[in-house]
């Protein structure tokens, strides 16, 4: 069962910048992920730890190598909700300095049930 998509509106802001092609392989990836997102051997999901000196414990990355974009992530598992806080160009330092900046800002809230729908 898919999990529910929401994301934070610095991310929707970030997803509609990108070509429409893109977009479309960044949106299949999450709803891909969607259905499984935790970490393996059971889901797609990658844990990130710590990043550049950012404490990104918690966090989530989706990896698309081919067109040169990451999206963080965050989980609220007992609603089954995912969270996309990120999606950037795949430079790693930018894409977790953004991360751990929204964190500072909205705190605990990056891992409830606090996001828009993504859809």
């Amino acid at each position: 069962m898919q999990w529910k998509i929401k994301i934070l509106q610095e991310a929707k802001k970030e997803y509609y910048k990108l070509d429409g092609s893109v977009r479309k392989q960044v949106l299949a990836g999450i709803l891909k992920v969607s259905k499984s997102p935790l970490p393996s051997p059971n889901g797609y999901g990658k844990l990130l730890g710590n990043k550049n000196g950012n404490n990104l414990t918690g966090f989530f990355k989706i990896k698309y190598r081919e067109i040169g974009i990451r999206v963080v992530y965050t989980l609220v598992p007992s609603e089954r909700i995912m969270n996309i806080v990120v999606i950037s160009e795949r430079d790693e330092n930018f894409c977790y300095d953004v991360a751990a900046k929204l964190y500072k800002i909205y705190g605990e809230k990056i891992f409830e049930n606090f996001f828009d729908d993504f859809m």
